[in-house]
């Protein structure tokens, strides 16, 4: 193995695009498991926006229309979650796990006559004197506009949740949703708001794989991104800057096991591409082992549902 054949630059570089789909699908799903829902569809609903996203640019030459219709298609189909289990009370995670399997379905039937067709271009921003910076620059600095917006949208749902009184409304309906019924708010609007946030980061996630990582369309080219998403969520304890954390621990560790296949690491090709998989599933094994640390900072209604009473 010829470890000098790894350009240590471009792998650091190339984590922050790989990190990007789970980043989004996994803050997005974060909001919606503070709102006390588990929607286990996140798969589901990011190769329907991969798809929607690639044949919307593809049709009409512009990427950002792709990613706008890709977050509207993740966002609809979370309604339909959204309308399953709050106004008919069916299962979360029998109705997620549905969500996910017609998603996979609706995508490939969507997807037929857009197969072997070569996606558009997506550009790097040049940010002045950021990107000219030695090292630095090349690693963080010159990237698509997307990867800096999903750091903005972790910020933002940080500062929400933390500042704002929207976020403490939302955290008091995950915490105990008949006392916030109590109190006057209307737990299962603020749930479907919370439900299609998740949907269009999860949507926009999925077109992130279709436009930029891989420009084209593949069926089922999410392969378990919206279940490491998932994972992520509770590998962060439900904290928006450790869902960032741990989607650029992931990326870097599915960039990683493809330079060390490059460089000729005498492991079989399966091995290495399994090992992102395992390890998250390790972290996930320690973290809930610690006495119940992530049990115990997980919001107390999630996955119940709500009934108001009066």
């Amino acid at each position: 193995m010829d470890l000098s054949s790894i350009n240590w630059l471009l792998l650091l570089a190339s984590l922050m695009v790989a990190a990007t789909p789970i980043l989004l699908a996994g803050i997005g799903e974060l909001v919606v498991e503070r709102s006390g829902v588990l929607n286990l569809g996140v798969e589901g609903m990011m190769i329907t926006g991969a798809i929607s996203g690639f044949a919307i640019s593809v049709n009409t030459g512009s990427v950002t229309l792709g990613f706008v219709s890709a977050a509207l298609a993740g966002a609809a189909l979370s309604l339909v979650f959204g309308l399953l289990t709050q106004f008919l009370l069916s299962n979360q995670v029998a109705t997620g796990l549905a969500l996910t399997l017609f998603g996979l379905g609706l995508s490939s039937l969507m997807g037929q006559g857009y197969v072997g067709i070569k996606g558009l271009n997506v550009p790097d921003l040049h940010l002045p004197l950021l990107s000219d910076i030695p090292i630095l620059g090349p690693i963080f600095f010159q990237h698509d506009a997307m990867v800096y917006i999903s750091i903005l949208i972790v910020a933002g749902v940080w500062a929400m949740l933390k500042y704002t009184r929207a976020g403490l409304i939302l955290r008091a309906v995950g915490e105990n949703h008949d006392a916030a019924h109590a109190l006057g708010y209307k737990v299962i609007r603020i749930r479907l708001m919370a439900i299609a946030f998740g949907g269009a980061c999860a949507g926009l996630g999925g077109a992130y794989l279709s436009l930029v990582r891989v420009p084209q369309w593949t069926e089922g080219m999410t392969a378990g991104a919206g279940w490491i998403a998932l994972a992520l969520v509770v590998f962060a304890s439900w904290k928006p800057w450790r869902v960032l954390i741990g989607a650029y621990l992931f990326g870097g560790l599915t960039v990683l096991q493809l330079n060390l296949q490059a460089a000729g690491m005498k492991i079989p090709v399966e091995y290495l591409a399994m090992s992102p998989y395992l390890i998250t599933i390790l972290v996930l094994v320690i973290m809930s082992s610690g006495r119940g640390r992530a049990a115990l900072n997980a919001p107390a209604e999630l996955g119940r549902s709500f009934h108001a009473t009066a």
